[in-house]
């Protein structure tokens, strides 16, 4: 077997492992993904009529909120779920398992690649079940193209895989599943500061700057624009510099907790 074969091999055995185990222990998912459901039916909702009209400076426009709001919840979703990769990296690395892996004759990067691509294929269904939930309250793309929409996806796979691997490096070094957790609960928090629920014109002036030069802001708003026609400007590329950059520094600091010799 070529070195590529094994590697495809054991990769896919660990995604397989990873997956077995979302399915056996669904309780933290379906934790993180209520965050954002609930978040959702509270904005609409409860803030739905005063969020619109102090948006849009006129009367009250639920469905127009929903419209802004949902790009934005998407991709807290990705957020959410993620903190759930920090904590099973952090498992494994405490309980033993991948002392054992490094005494196998595996392709070692095949139990992160697991992890990885195991919390991608997660959050992406994540994202299409909060998307379902917006879809039955009112969200509607009608102008959207073909094209759009397979960018609106490619966008939400790279966020995806650039986060999972940021929470798999929190996951390798926090001491155990609780400090994980907590480590990755900026990737929660950032959305709640972004564009995601008011535009940042209507926030304060010394806040603006903390919502505008942070990675979900350009990815919200790029979002924003394919799904719902709005200006993207540089957003787009802002966007796929933040993914690229988050996505390499997160792989190298993984990658160098990995292979570092245990005490």
């Amino acid at each position: 077997m070529s070195t590529l074969s094994l590697a495809v091999r054991d990769s896919t055995t660990m995604l397989r492992r990873n997956l077995l185990h979302a399915r056996r222990y669904p309780s933290l998912t379906l934790n993180l993904l209520l965050t954002p459901i609930m978040l959702l039916l509270l904005f609409v909702y409860v803030f739905g009529d005063t969020m619109s009209a102090g948006i849009d400076g006129g009367g009250p426009n639920r469905s127009a909120y929903i419209a802004y709001l949902v790009p934005g919840l998407l991709l807290m979703t990705i957020g959410s779920t993620v903190v759930g990769t920090a904590v099973s990296v952090s498992n494994d690395m405490t309980e033993g398992i991948i002392a054992r892996f490094r005494t196998m004759a595996i392709h070692r990067p095949s139990v992160l690649i697991g992890h990885v691509v195991g919390s991608v294929l997660q959050s992406v269904v994540s994202v299409v079940l909060v998307g379902a939930v917006a879809v039955a309250i009112g969200f509607r793309s009608t102008d959207a193209t073909a094209l759009e929409w397979l960018a609106a996806f490619g966008l939400i796979a790279l966020v995806a895989l650039a986060f999972t691997w940021i929470a798999v490096g929190m996951g390798m070094g926090a001491p155990n599943a609780e400090a994980a957790s907590n480590n990755a609960t900026p990737l929660i928090i950032l959305p709640l500061i972004s564009s995601a629920f008011v535009p940042l014109e209507a926030m304060p002036g010394w806040f603006q700057p903390i919502a505008e030069y942070q990675p979900f802001t350009p990815a919200i708003e790029t979002l924003r624009g394919l799904l719902l026609g709005t200006d993207i400007g540089n957003n787009a590329w802002l966007a796929i510099a933040w993914t690229v950059g988050l996505t390499l520094l997160g792989y190298l600091w993984s990658t160098a907790q990995f292979n570092r010799d245990p005490k």
